[in-house]
């Protein structure tokens, strides 16, 4: 009865140790030397090995929105990007399909100002 699951317990085996076996090996081939440079603040602007609660400042967070926003157009650009040569030779999609990336990318412009103008982009 349970031999039908024999399978399934070696590929969970394997998988586990195709999982575990980089992280050990480079455990113990990779060497420990921790200086100064290493273990100064790194992104977040505020020691790494503090307390948890602390306050730090909320400029990091909105620096990190900003560009998460801009990276997820670039998601929206590059399929348009692939098919434009297809757009650009149907005659009934030519004209609509770029008008609405001129829209889009004028929507992105527009937000990219506003926030440029509210000083969003500001790090003093």
């Amino acid at each position: 009865m349970l031999e039908g699951y024999f399978p399934v317990l070696v590929f969970i085996l394997i998988g586990v140790a195709f999982g575990l076996m980089p992280v050990v090996m480079g455990m113990m081939v990779a060497p420990h030397r921790p200086d100064s440079a290493k273990l100064s603040p790194y992104e977040c602007g505020f020691e790494a090995f503090e307390d948890a609660r602390m306050k730090f400042d909320v400029r990091y967070y909105l620096i990190a929105i900003i560009f998460i926003l801009f990276d997820l157009e670039v998601a929206f650009l590059l399929p348009w990007a692939t098919i434009f040569k297809e757009i650009v030779e149907t005659d009934s999609v030519k004209w609509f399909g770029f008008i609405e990336m001129l829209v889009f990318i004028a929507i992105l412009v527009v937000g990219y100002v506003y926030a440029w103008a509210k000083g969003a982009l500001d790090w003093e």
